[in-house]
């Protein structure tokens, strides 16, 4: 009997440190990431001192107008005079983008075809800061950049340096303007110059939310209680002294979210007292928000870092989808021919859509739309 006791009192604490030593394998083996998440969304649920943060980037604003006071090099100051403007949309794109900037202007950012198709004023301009390379080459490429404005007349540039990490710099610059020369827009959106925007869908949209008068309103896709990458491997590491939480606030990524006029100009007066050496836009913008008291909406048709798929039933709904540059001309007759409408539409379509949407959002994870976006 005293055997059997003491047998199974050491497979019991066999059993406990063979348990502890997983657990402490697998805490290891996550400390980078899963577990990263779980600390950083129990931060934001539990603790959520965002306050904190608030206060601690809060600045002069003669100290914030270090972040702002650039040189324009290409202005169009009176580019939404005198109009009803649905939508003022930037798009972020570096100076060597000209094929991008070409192609956007031919499919979804031609404002023509806006006007005439739509019934709406969209305004579309391109978010640069200046070029910079060896052997002269940054004259050379700013020369193109004066030349394809005369052309277009759709370039807003500065000369802080156009690089990754001078993206917040970018962000500001696009408040700025908006506040400055087309505060009367509805609606604000920035995109990057490789995404693929369905215009006739986005203005649909927009135009119900007009017709609602909403106010307060941010929509994209959400970034719930994510955290810093502290990993100096990574193109997104940001400091400790940085920023020192553990958790960022609620964002939407910067390939491509929408404000109501109200939000973008709370945004542009808060970029006047807040401190922006944080070098990653979107989550810069979270942190504008939260001190404004503006939260972002999930819509599902705004994609994440990743394509949607390729499909009528997806296009019919699709509002953005990310990475898109050879493919922009063929994505944007795919999605706007009139049989999408067609074959989508009454019950058998959409009985149809249903069935291959979840075929195509739910087998496996996309970071294009979440399965969810099959249902509605």
């Amino acid at each position: 009997m005293f055997w059997r006791v003491r047998r199974s009192m050491r497979m019991h604490w066999v059993r406990l440190m063979t348990t502890c030593l997983v657990l402490s394998v697998v805490m290891v083996w996550w400390d980078n990431g899963m577990m990263n998440h779980v600390k950083s969304f129990s931060y934001r649920l539990l603790v959520n001192r965002f306050g904190d943060i608030n206060r601690s980037l809060t600045i002069t604003r003669e100290q914030a107008r270090s972040f702002s006071n650039f040189r324009n090099l290409l202005d169009h100051p009176n580019k939404c005079d005198d109009q009803d403007v649905l939508l003022l949309l930037f798009v972020k794109s570096s100076p060597v983008n000209t094929a991008r900037r070409e192609a956007i202007r031919s499919t979804w950012g031609n404002e023509t075809f806006i006007l005439d198709s739509l019934g709406v004023t969209v305004k579309v301009v391109f978010a640069l800061g200046a070029p910079s390379g060896p052997n002269g080459t940054d004259a050379i490429l700013q020369m193109r950049l004066f030349r394809e404005d005369r052309h277009h007349g759709d370039l807003i540039q500065q000369d802080f340096r156009d690089s990754f990490h001078n993206l917040t710099l970018k962000l500001i610059m696009q408040f700025h303007w908006m506040h400055r020369c087309c505060a009367h827009a509805r609606f604000f959106m920035t995109a990057d110059d490789d995404v693929f925007i369905h215009m006739p869908n986005l203005v649909a949209y927009l135009q119900g939310l007009r017709d609602q008068g909403v106010s307060d309103f941010w929509v994209g896709r959400v970034h719930r209680g994510a955290p810093p990458k502290r990993s100096q491997d990574s193109k997104y590491y940001v400091p400790p002294d940085m920023y020192q939480w553990i958790s960022y606030p609620d964002y939407t990524p910067g390939g491509g979210y929408v404000l109501s006029g109200d939000v973008a100009d709370k945004i542009y007066h808060a970029t006047l007292t807040l401190n922006a050496s944080l070098h990653i836009d979107d989550v810069f913008m979270g942190i504008c928000a939260k001190a404004v008291g503006v939260s972002p909406q999930e819509h599902l048709y705004f994609a994440g870092e990743g394509k949607a798929p390729y499909h009528l039933c997806i296009y019919n709904q699709m509002i953005t989808s990310h990475g898109h540059v050879e493919d922009l001309q063929d994505l944007w007759k795919a999605a706007t021919h009139p049989k999408v409408k067609e074959r989508t539409s009454g019950l058998l379509g959409k009985l149809y859509c249903t069935a291959m949407k979840i075929f195509l959002l739910c087998r496996y994870h996309l970071n294009g739309y979440p399965c969810l976006a099959a249902f509605h």
